[in-house]
Protein backbone atom coordinates (compact mmCIF):
# COMPACT_ATOMS: atom_id res chain seq x y z
CA UNK A 1 0.00 0.00 0.00
CA UNK A 2 2.83 2.51 1.00
CA UNK A 3 4.42 1.65 -2.48
CA UNK A 4 1.56 2.35 -4.26
CA UNK A 5 1.31 6.00 -2.61
CA UNK A 6 4.91 6.14 -3.22
CA UNK A 7 4.33 5.85 -6.89
CA UNK A 8 1.13 7.80 -6.85
CA UNK A 9 3.23 10.41 -5.51
CA UNK A 10 5.95 10.69 -7.67
CA UNK A 11 3.72 10.71 -10.59
CA UNK A 12 2.16 13.62 -9.30
CA UNK A 13 5.11 15.33 -8.37
CA UNK A 14 6.54 14.57 -12.00
CA UNK A 15 2.89 15.78 -13.88
CA UNK A 16 3.02 19.15 -11.81
CA UNK A 17 6.70 19.30 -12.90
CA UNK A 18 5.61 18.82 -16.98
CA UNK A 19 2.23 21.54 -16.59
CA UNK A 20 5.17 24.24 -15.28
CA UNK A 21 6.99 23.96 -18.40
CA UNK A 22 6.13 26.87 -20.72
CA UNK A 23 4.55 25.92 -23.89
CA UNK A 24 6.55 26.59 -27.32
CA UNK A 25 4.19 29.72 -28.24
CA UNK A 26 5.61 30.96 -24.84
CA UNK A 27 9.11 30.24 -25.68
CA UNK A 28 11.14 33.51 -27.07
CA UNK A 29 12.78 32.90 -29.98
CA UNK A 30 16.01 33.27 -28.04
CA UNK A 31 15.13 29.97 -25.86
CA UNK A 32 13.86 28.26 -28.36
CA UNK A 33 17.39 28.50 -30.24
CA UNK A 34 18.91 27.55 -27.17
CA UNK A 35 17.46 24.32 -26.83
CA UNK A 36 18.07 23.41 -30.26
CA UNK A 37 21.61 23.97 -29.67
CA UNK A 38 21.81 22.32 -26.15
CA UNK A 39 22.34 18.64 -27.91
CA UNK A 40 25.15 20.20 -29.96
CA UNK A 41 26.40 21.89 -26.41
CA UNK A 42 25.95 19.01 -24.48
CA UNK A 43 28.17 16.76 -27.16
CA UNK A 44 30.83 19.57 -27.34
CA UNK A 45 31.29 19.69 -23.48
CA UNK A 46 31.56 15.92 -23.25
CA UNK A 47 33.52 15.21 -25.93
CA UNK A 48 36.23 18.40 -26.26
CA UNK A 49 36.06 20.06 -23.11
CA UNK A 50 35.65 17.75 -20.62
CA UNK A 51 39.09 15.97 -22.27
CA UNK A 52 40.69 18.87 -22.50
CA UNK A 53 40.61 19.75 -18.70
CA UNK A 54 41.77 16.28 -18.22
CA UNK A 55 44.46 16.48 -20.65
CA UNK A 56 45.44 20.05 -19.08
CA UNK A 57 45.37 18.21 -15.59
CA UNK A 58 47.96 15.80 -16.13
CA UNK A 59 50.28 17.50 -17.64
CA UNK A 60 50.68 19.38 -14.18
CA UNK A 61 51.36 16.06 -12.59
CA UNK A 62 55.05 14.54 -11.61
CA UNK A 63 56.37 11.14 -13.69
CA UNK A 64 56.61 8.01 -11.83
CA UNK A 65 58.76 5.09 -12.41
CA UNK A 66 55.84 2.54 -11.30
CA UNK A 67 52.99 4.17 -13.00
CA UNK A 68 52.02 6.28 -16.16
CA UNK A 69 51.72 9.84 -13.53
CA UNK A 70 51.64 10.83 -9.95
CA UNK A 71 48.01 11.55 -9.60
CA UNK A 72 47.13 13.70 -6.88
CA UNK A 73 50.54 15.71 -7.66
CA UNK A 74 51.29 19.54 -8.87
CA UNK A 75 54.79 20.03 -10.88
CA UNK A 76 55.74 22.00 -13.90
CA UNK A 77 58.29 19.64 -14.90
CA UNK A 78 56.82 18.12 -18.05
CA UNK A 79 56.53 21.80 -19.21
CA UNK A 80 60.20 22.92 -18.18
CA UNK A 81 61.41 19.72 -20.47
CA UNK A 82 59.20 20.83 -23.46
CA UNK A 83 60.93 24.35 -23.15
CA UNK A 84 64.47 23.23 -22.71
CA UNK A 85 64.55 19.92 -24.75
CA UNK A 86 66.43 20.00 -28.24
CA UNK A 87 64.52 17.32 -29.66
CA UNK A 88 61.15 18.47 -28.70
CA UNK A 89 62.51 21.67 -30.21
CA UNK A 90 62.90 20.65 -33.41
CA UNK A 91 59.71 18.65 -33.47
CA UNK A 92 57.65 20.85 -32.83
CA UNK A 93 59.89 23.18 -35.88
CA UNK A 94 59.25 20.00 -38.05
CA UNK A 95 55.44 20.61 -37.26
CA UNK A 96 54.78 23.68 -37.91
CA UNK A 97 57.41 23.85 -41.29
CA UNK A 98 54.78 20.96 -42.18
CA UNK A 99 52.21 22.55 -41.59
CA UNK A 100 53.50 26.10 -43.25
CA UNK A 101 54.35 24.10 -46.54
CA UNK A 102 51.35 22.48 -46.86
CA UNK A 103 49.01 25.23 -46.39
CA UNK A 104 50.60 27.17 -49.15
CA UNK A 105 50.51 24.27 -52.03
CA UNK A 106 46.42 23.55 -50.37
CA UNK A 107 45.82 27.08 -50.69
CA UNK A 108 47.47 27.76 -54.26
CA UNK A 109 46.59 24.61 -55.98
CA UNK A 110 43.01 24.96 -54.25
CA UNK A 111 42.46 28.45 -55.78
CA UNK A 112 42.89 27.67 -58.96
CA UNK A 113 41.26 23.85 -59.07
CA UNK A 114 37.90 26.29 -57.49
CA UNK A 115 38.28 28.58 -60.51
CA UNK A 116 38.24 25.37 -62.60
CA UNK A 117 35.49 24.51 -61.18
CA UNK A 118 33.86 27.80 -61.35
CA UNK A 119 34.09 28.62 -64.57
CA UNK A 120 33.28 24.99 -66.13
CA UNK A 121 29.97 23.61 -66.86
CA UNK A 122 28.14 20.73 -67.55
CA UNK A 123 30.24 17.01 -67.53
CA UNK A 124 33.39 18.45 -67.05
CA UNK A 125 31.92 20.72 -63.79
CA UNK A 126 30.53 17.57 -62.46
CA UNK A 127 33.58 15.03 -62.94
CA UNK A 128 36.04 17.80 -61.68
CA UNK A 129 33.53 18.36 -58.05
CA UNK A 130 33.31 14.37 -57.98
CA UNK A 131 37.31 14.16 -57.78
CA UNK A 132 37.34 16.47 -55.14
CA UNK A 133 34.37 14.40 -53.07
CA UNK A 134 35.87 11.19 -53.88
CA UNK A 135 38.88 10.98 -51.89
CA UNK A 136 36.52 12.17 -48.81
CA UNK A 137 34.95 8.36 -49.09
CA UNK A 138 37.90 6.50 -48.71
CA UNK A 139 39.49 5.58 -45.09
CA UNK A 140 42.41 8.24 -44.51
CA UNK A 141 44.75 6.02 -43.56
CA UNK A 142 44.23 3.97 -46.77
CA UNK A 143 44.21 6.69 -49.03
CA UNK A 144 47.77 8.01 -47.24
CA UNK A 145 49.15 4.31 -47.17
CA UNK A 146 48.26 4.44 -50.69
CA UNK A 147 51.21 6.48 -51.82
CA UNK A 148 53.46 3.87 -50.55
CA UNK A 149 53.70 1.96 -53.84
CA UNK A 150 53.47 5.17 -55.89
CA UNK A 151 56.23 6.95 -54.16
CA UNK A 152 58.54 4.11 -52.84
CA UNK A 153 62.29 4.12 -54.77
CA UNK A 154 60.68 1.06 -56.84
CA UNK A 155 57.30 2.62 -57.02
CA UNK A 156 55.47 3.73 -60.40
CA UNK A 157 56.59 6.87 -60.25
CA UNK A 158 60.34 6.44 -59.75
CA UNK A 159 59.51 3.70 -63.14
CA UNK A 160 57.88 6.24 -64.83
CA UNK A 161 60.67 9.16 -64.33
CA UNK A 162 63.17 6.86 -65.26
CA UNK A 163 61.82 4.89 -68.06
CA UNK A 164 61.66 8.79 -69.45
CA UNK A 165 65.32 9.39 -69.11
CA UNK A 166 64.39 12.09 -66.41
CA UNK A 167 65.77 10.48 -63.69
CA UNK A 168 69.48 8.41 -63.49
CA UNK A 169 68.53 6.17 -60.51
CA UNK A 170 65.48 6.06 -58.39
CA UNK A 171 64.80 8.65 -55.52
CA UNK A 172 63.82 7.93 -52.31
CA UNK A 173 60.46 9.80 -52.14
CA UNK A 174 58.99 7.69 -49.14
CA UNK A 175 59.96 7.93 -46.60
CA UNK A 176 60.80 11.23 -46.74
CA UNK A 177 60.23 14.87 -46.29
CA UNK A 178 58.26 15.11 -49.41
CA UNK A 179 56.10 11.97 -48.80
CA UNK A 180 54.77 13.33 -46.12
CA UNK A 181 53.83 16.78 -48.14
CA UNK A 182 52.17 14.93 -50.91
CA UNK A 183 50.20 12.52 -48.45
CA UNK A 184 49.03 15.59 -46.21
CA UNK A 185 48.30 17.78 -48.84
CA UNK A 186 46.18 14.86 -50.62
CA UNK A 187 44.41 15.27 -47.56
CA UNK A 188 43.38 18.52 -46.50
CA UNK A 189 43.18 19.37 -50.45
CA UNK A 190 39.57 18.93 -50.86
CA UNK A 191 38.57 20.63 -48.14
CA UNK A 192 40.64 24.23 -49.21
CA UNK A 193 39.01 23.24 -52.59
CA UNK A 194 35.24 23.16 -51.43
CA UNK A 195 35.84 26.24 -48.94
CA UNK A 196 37.46 28.26 -51.71
CA UNK A 197 34.44 27.44 -54.53
CA UNK A 198 31.50 27.93 -52.38
CA UNK A 199 32.62 31.19 -51.85
CA UNK A 200 33.58 32.10 -55.52
CA UNK A 201 30.20 29.97 -56.25
CA UNK A 202 28.25 33.37 -55.16
CA UNK A 203 30.49 35.63 -57.43
CA UNK A 204 28.88 37.36 -60.41
CA UNK A 205 30.85 37.11 -63.44
CA UNK A 206 29.76 39.74 -64.84
CA UNK A 207 32.65 41.50 -62.91
CA UNK A 208 35.13 39.95 -64.76
CA UNK A 209 33.69 40.82 -67.88
CA UNK A 210 33.70 44.13 -67.25
CA UNK A 211 36.98 44.54 -65.86
CA UNK A 212 38.14 42.64 -69.39
CA UNK A 213 35.86 45.31 -71.45
CA UNK A 214 38.04 48.28 -69.50
CA UNK A 215 41.14 46.87 -70.85
CA UNK A 216 42.23 44.44 -67.62
CA UNK A 217 44.27 41.15 -69.12
CA UNK A 218 43.10 38.09 -68.27
CA UNK A 219 45.65 37.62 -64.82
CA UNK A 220 44.95 41.42 -64.14
CA UNK A 221 41.02 40.57 -63.73
CA UNK A 222 41.93 37.60 -62.06
CA UNK A 223 44.22 39.13 -59.41
CA UNK A 224 42.22 42.25 -58.90
CA UNK A 225 38.22 41.05 -59.08
CA UNK A 226 38.20 37.50 -58.46
CA UNK A 227 41.14 37.27 -55.64
CA UNK A 228 39.37 40.11 -53.29
CA UNK A 229 35.85 39.06 -53.30
CA UNK A 230 37.51 34.81 -52.70
CA UNK A 231 39.55 36.11 -49.70
CA UNK A 232 36.71 34.67 -47.33
CA UNK A 233 37.06 31.48 -48.56
CA UNK A 234 40.99 31.36 -48.67
CA UNK A 235 41.10 32.25 -44.82
CA UNK A 236 39.08 29.37 -44.10
CA UNK A 237 40.99 26.99 -46.62
CA UNK A 238 44.18 28.16 -44.63
CA UNK A 239 43.08 28.30 -41.23
CA UNK A 240 41.13 24.64 -42.19
CA UNK A 241 44.89 23.27 -44.11
CA UNK A 242 47.41 24.81 -40.77
CA UNK A 243 45.45 23.49 -38.06
CA UNK A 244 45.27 20.06 -39.63
CA UNK A 245 48.42 19.48 -41.40
CA UNK A 246 50.41 21.08 -38.07
CA UNK A 247 48.82 18.20 -35.95
CA UNK A 248 49.49 16.10 -38.71
CA UNK A 249 49.48 12.22 -37.68
CA UNK A 250 48.67 9.60 -40.51
CA UNK A 251 50.71 11.07 -43.07
CA UNK A 252 53.82 12.14 -41.48
CA UNK A 253 53.86 8.15 -39.59
CA UNK A 254 53.56 6.21 -42.88
CA UNK A 255 54.76 8.43 -45.60
CA UNK A 256 57.53 10.45 -43.52
CA UNK A 257 61.45 9.80 -41.45
CA UNK A 258 60.70 12.64 -39.97
CA UNK A 259 58.45 12.99 -36.54
CA UNK A 260 55.97 15.16 -35.61
CA UNK A 261 54.34 16.13 -32.23
CA UNK A 262 51.49 13.86 -33.36
CA UNK A 263 53.66 10.94 -34.02
CA UNK A 264 55.84 11.91 -30.65
CA UNK A 265 53.09 12.09 -28.49
CA UNK A 266 52.08 8.86 -29.54
CA UNK A 267 55.39 7.21 -28.66
CA UNK A 268 55.80 8.99 -24.88
CA UNK A 269 52.29 7.78 -24.17
CA UNK A 270 52.74 4.11 -25.71
CA UNK A 271 56.39 3.34 -25.38
CA UNK A 272 57.53 5.30 -22.84
CA UNK A 273 54.47 5.83 -21.04
CA UNK A 274 55.31 9.40 -19.86
CA UNK A 275 51.95 10.82 -19.91
CA UNK A 276 52.82 14.19 -18.29
CA UNK A 277 55.49 15.24 -21.08
CA UNK A 278 52.69 13.79 -23.85
CA UNK A 279 50.41 16.08 -22.32
CA UNK A 280 52.63 19.04 -21.53
CA UNK A 281 53.61 18.97 -25.25
CA UNK A 282 50.05 18.70 -26.51
CA UNK A 283 49.20 21.73 -24.66
CA UNK A 284 51.98 24.08 -25.67
CA UNK A 285 51.14 22.40 -29.67
CA UNK A 286 47.63 23.25 -29.12
CA UNK A 287 48.41 26.89 -28.01
CA UNK A 288 50.87 27.72 -30.44
CA UNK A 289 48.40 25.84 -33.06
CA UNK A 290 45.90 28.76 -31.95
CA UNK A 291 48.80 31.77 -31.73
CA UNK A 292 49.65 30.36 -35.65
CA UNK A 293 45.66 30.35 -36.89
CA UNK A 294 44.90 33.86 -34.90
CA UNK A 295 48.34 35.10 -37.59
CA UNK A 296 46.28 33.83 -40.22
CA UNK A 297 43.40 35.29 -39.94
CA UNK A 298 44.71 38.35 -39.00
CA UNK A 299 46.60 38.39 -42.39
CA UNK A 300 44.34 37.93 -44.50
CA UNK A 301 41.02 39.98 -42.90
CA UNK A 302 43.55 43.04 -44.04
CA UNK A 303 43.13 41.29 -47.57
CA UNK A 304 39.16 41.15 -47.11
CA UNK A 305 39.95 37.43 -45.48
CA UNK A 306 36.89 38.13 -43.01
CA UNK A 307 35.23 34.97 -41.56
CA UNK A 308 31.58 36.30 -41.54
CA UNK A 309 31.26 36.64 -45.26
CA UNK A 310 32.71 32.81 -46.04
Amino acid sequence: MSDANTHSGLAGSIGAALSNLPTPAELSSANRALLLLAPLLVFELLIFVVPFFILLRISFTESADDTVYEAGTWSLEAYGEVFTSGLLRDIILYSFQLGVIVTVLSVVIGLFYAYAIWRSSGIVKSLLLLSVVMPLLTTLVIRTYAFTPLLSPTGTLNDVLLSLGFLSEPVQFVPATIGAVVGQLYIVLPYAVLAIYSVMATMDWGLVEAARDLGASRPRSFFEVVLPQVMPGISVAAVISFAWSVGAYAAPDLLSNGITFAVHAEDLMLSDMRYSLAAALSVVMLLAMLIGVALISAVLSRFGGDFDLA
